[in-house]
């Protein structure tokens, strides 16, 4: 009996998946990774900065960064008061300096400057889980592995009923399962551009969102408007 609940879960999941998907395709046809970067290095510093901070303010900083060191074998040099300096306006830019520095002199010693293109690899760097690995694995080298889980991606999969965990690893576990792989990297992506323009974490739009009617969260998270006497 629980084997069948199960698969009718699944199944029902995948269903719910195919029309997400469906419709995230159609409103964004072409996706590409929000951070800019012209290399596997620059992709791979960005994404570490992207963490609990925004693309727009990453992409506001990377390019005094990168104007000054920009690439591992430059940045493995630097001095850290330096990197520290220029990355004042991200959030927790202490500890993100010292691991882009670490990473740098990591790739220099082990890589041989260059980025590495497998999981196994980039989770050695420091600074760098399965979202910062995903993200360079899939925009940059076109490789899908996994699935990138931000903070949207966590919040939408929920609300429409993809996955009910809270955990990145357990949720990515259950959207590999949901779209075919190569789609792994675009869906993510939709579901984040989604996530910031439509189903946002305060006040979602979800009057004007097409997905209300099979959405099991619409509504649930809109602040009432308050009626004026």
């Amino acid at each position: 009996m629980e084997k069948t609940k199960i698969s009718n879960k699944l199944n029902n999941s995948k269903q719910q998946a195919q029309k997400v998907a469906a419709f995230l395709k159609e409103r964004y046809l072409t996706v590409q990774c929000p951070l800019d970067h012209k290399t596997a290095w620059q992709l791979l510093v960005a994404t570490i900065l992207s963490a609990q901070c925004t693309d727009e303010r990453v992409n506001l900083t990377t390019p005094n960064l990168f104007a000054r060191f920009p690439n591992s074998a430059a940045t493995s040099k630097a001095d850290l008061a330096e990197i520290t300096s220029l990355l004042k306006s991200i959030n927790f830019f202490n500890n993100k300096a010292k691991n882009i520095l670490a990473t740098a002199k990591k790739l220099e010693l082990d890589f041989n400057g260059q980025v590495p293109n497998t999981m196994e690899q980039l989770l050695t760097l420091p600074g760098v889980a399965r979202k910062t690995a995903n993200v360079v694995l899939g925009n940059w080298y076109k490789i899908n592995v996994g699935f990138t889980v931000d903070t949207h991606v966590i919040r939408l999969s929920n609300r429409l009923g993809l996955t009910d965990k809270t955990d990145a690893v357990k949720i990515e576990q259950d959207l590999i399962q949901l779209w075919p792989q190569e789609d792994w990297s675009a869906m993510s992506l939709r579901l984040i551009f989604y996530g910031r323009e439509v189903c946002t974490a305060k006040n979602p739009k979800c009057a004007i969102c097409p997905l209300n009617d099979i959405c099991p969260s619409a509504y649930l998270f809109v602040k009432p408007v308050p009626v004026k006497n």
